[in-house]
């Protein structure tokens, strides 16, 4: 064989392997594992598992393409993408599509979600600017990076979408701390939040009574919280979906009740069972033990994606890949704590299970993106 042709083999060979292969591993085992419970969540719509599995490749494809992207070659496009979704978020507060009281959508032929977007342009933007600033970051950076994750969490929180918009300013926040922030300034926030969550328990009986109008919130979200605080003041309404959801997650048992024998979802008591609530499903089937090696495989995406940010050859792709990384985190705990009672009910997917195409390719080009992190600190080893 000549050189050439060697040369060509090679170059082929690596193209077609660029997934991270721990990354990509951990990914499919989540996939494997959605599509089983979904199966289970949708035996009586089979159309919903065909749906998915195109969703899959579709969410694949997206991911192996991204990861042949060099990290410089996203720098340039972090600002016109942020730029982009901002003034999507606009055009919805203009002129979007309501549904069920909530703004959130865009008719451009295509009905789009643009908050969607900002889960990934947000992080980038911030990375953009920290790789600008790199090494002479001062306390001002980090106000104008505050500012630049406020801006799209305000207009996603006024359509209103707090879920989303949670996640996106989890995703920036994460970045402006990688960046340096201080924890010493983080944790009179936290602390203020503590002492904020206790005082609503504690007051409870007052605050949730029907006349009591809550500033900054709308009807609906506060009834989020009291139901939180105790689903049986609304068992048939609000509460219905923890109550159930708990009922099933109990039921599983340590071993669970094996996979197509869940009574809770196949009798329909669970609501959303093959979206939001698919982890009430997958406990009830699986059990603790399946939780836990649930929990296990969301770790271990996590950990290689900061592992990956960690080995990062650039300050922007050290920051994108730590953020994206932790978003992970942030997607599993608040839909598995929505789920067992101990969160509002804030409409996050679980990741790479949740049944839905949006979410899943979203978090698809994430993992894309710190795949493409990985790939540049390989070729400059090469």
């Amino acid at each position: 064989m000549s050189p050439e042709v060697r040369a060509w083999l090679e170059r082929a060979l690596r193209t077609l392997v660029a997934f991270d292969k721990p990354l990509a591993l951990f990914v499919f085992l989540l996939v494997c594992t959605g599509l089983v419970t979904l199966y289970s969540a949708s035996i009586d719509v089979p159309s919903r598992v065909t749906d998915q599995v195109r969703n899959v490749l579709l969410t694949f494809a997206l991911m192996w393409a991204i990861a042949h992207v060099p990290p410089q070659m996203l720098m340039r496009f972090s600002v016109p993408l942020y730029t982009f979704g901002m003034a999507l978020l606009v055009a919805v507060a203009v002129v979007g599509l309501t549904r069920k009281g909530a703004r959130r959508w865009l008719n451009v032929g295509v009905v789009i979600q643009p908050s969607e977007l900002m889960k990934i342009a947000t992080p980038m933007m911030l990375a953009w600017y920290y790789q600008l600033r790199e090494g002479s970051t001062r306390w001002f950076d980090h106000l104008v990076g505050l500012l630049l994750v406020g801006l799209p969490v305000a207009l996603i929180a006024k359509q209103p979408d707090l879920g989303t918009a949670m996640l996106v300013f989890a995703a920036g926040l994460y970045v402006v701390y990688f960046a340096g922030l201080s924890f010493k300034l983080i944790l009179p926030v936290l602390l203020t939040i503590v002492i904020g969550v206790g005082a609503v328990v504690i007051s409870e009986d007052r605050i949730c009574q029907p006349d009591v109008t809550w500033p900054m919130m709308h009807d609906y979200q506060k009834h989020r919280v009291c139901t939180l605080l105790d689903p049986t003041s609304d068992p048939l309404g609000k509460g219905f979906h923890t109550i159930q959801a708990v009922i099933a997650i109990g039921s599983g048992g340590p071993h669970g009740k094996g996979w197509l024998q869940g009574t809770q979802a196949h009798l329909e008591f669970i609501p959303e069972k093959h979206t939001d609530f698919i982890f009430a499903v997958y406990s009830e089937e699986f059990g603790l033990v399946g939780g836990l090696l649930l929990l296990a495989m969301y770790l271990a995406l996590v950990v290689r994606g900061l592992i990956v940010a960690a080995r990062g050859t650039t300050l922007f792709g050290r920051l994108l890949a730590g953020s994206l990384a932790m978003t992970f985190f942030t997607y599993a705990f608040v839909n598995i704590g929505m789920v067992s009672g101990i969160l509002p009910v804030v409409g996050v997917p679980l990741p790479f299970m949740s049944y839905g195409g949006t979410a899943l390719v979203t978090l698809g080009i994430a993992v894309g993106l710190i795949m493409s992190v990985s790939n540049q600190r390989r070729s400059l080893q090469t």
